[in-house]
């Protein structure tokens, strides 16, 4: 299985699948009924408003990318 988290959105009613892909060229990756292959996390939605501003205020991580709050 991919270690790629996915969304279903609260509007979905369609079948739930896991695609898996096989890197393996010499053995062929065997899934059987009552395997566990995936995990399903249920989280709640809060209700949530948006509150539109011209600029955001400074931060203490300013532009930082990804990673800028780790270094020493």
């Amino acid at each position: 299985m991919a270690n790629a988290p996915g969304l279903i959105d609260a509007g979905y009613r369609g079948e739930v699948i896991c695609a898996a892909v096989n890197l393996d060229r010499e053995r062929p990756v065997e899934i059987h009924e009552g395997d566990r292959i995936a995990q399903l996390v249920i989280v709640a939605l809060p209700d949530v408003a948006a509150v539109w501003v011209e600029e955001l205020p400074g931060s203490s991580r300013g532009e930082g990318g990804f990673g800028s709050t780790g270094s020493a």
